[in-house]
């Protein structure tokens, strides 16, 4: 049974645990150490039990603390994403972490070599995109009717184009490399679901341009339009400063 443990999600940094009875990795680190042990010690393991850390790229809220992490923990990421030794992992090659299959997918981000991940594990899937001003097509067939998506949702347009952020900013946000706004989040989503998907969590919320509420009225709005139903799929915002559980319990 695939569950996680999403210790922090947005601007202010990134880490989500993954884990079955005897398989841990751990996608991203741009959170302090202090919260991974945290997190960690909730769920009864400790860092010796990390097999694994999934980087989707190198800037600074997704890496930020790696150099903290025991040094024996393998590293892996797309190429030219990390200085030093690291595993390189290409797009739509899988390879194994315990008892995990992991597939990357490629992201459109301002980053050398951005990547999100499908995560299959006996007959389920977690499917792991933040961070993407778009999501290439190629991709799509991989990510439909997956158990659950932790997935970008990024920004109201309307609060974003009415922040006080510079005009470049706004821009590089809502563009194709930049971040999924709640609408084009929703939109591609809907077209993801299927029968077997249990929750949907919304990753990558930002603190200024976007709320819980305006989140999900924005979902169940687009769902609606596009005659997708949301009944029986949990729908949950991860926060940045504390932890948001996923998965079988």
């Amino acid at each position: 049974m695939i569950r996680f443990d999403i210790l922090g999600s947005g601007s202010k940094g990134n880490a989500t645990l993954v884990y079955d009875e005897t398989t841990l990795f751990q996608i991203d680190m741009g959170i302090s150490l202090k919260r991974v042990k945290m997190g960690l010690l909730d769920i009864h393991r400790s860092l010796s039990d990390i097999k694994g850390v999934l980087i989707t790229h190198e800037h600074s809220d997704h890496i930020g603390t790696l150099g903290l992490l025991p040094s024996s923990i393998p590293v892996y990421s797309g190429e030219g994403t990390l200085k030093g030794h690291y595993r390189t992992i290409e797009n739509e090659t899988p390879f194994s972490i315990g008892d995990f299959t992991i597939f990357p997918l490629s992201t459109s981000h301002d980053a050398k070599n951005p990547m999100g991940f499908l995560v299959s594990h006996a007959d389920e899937k977690l499917v792991y995109i933040t961070d993407t001003g778009c999501v290439p097509e190629g991709d799509l067939p991989f990510m439909r009717d997956a158990d659950y998506y932790i997935f970008e949702s990024n920004h109201d347009y309307r609060m974003l184009m009415e922040s006080s952020r510079p005009p470049v900013l706004k821009r590089r946000i809502h563009g194709d490399h930049g971040h999924l706004s709640n609408a084009e989040s929703a939109l591609c989503l809907s077209s993801l679901v299927g029968s077997g998907t249990k929750a949907i969590y919304l990753a990558h919320i930002s603190e200024e341009c976007n709320s819980e509420k305006i989140a999900f009225e924005t979902y169940r709005k687009v769902f609606s339009r596009r005659h997708k139903s949301l009944e029986g799929i949990r729908l949950v915002c991860a926060k940045q400063w504390e932890p948001t559980k996923g998965g079988d319990e």
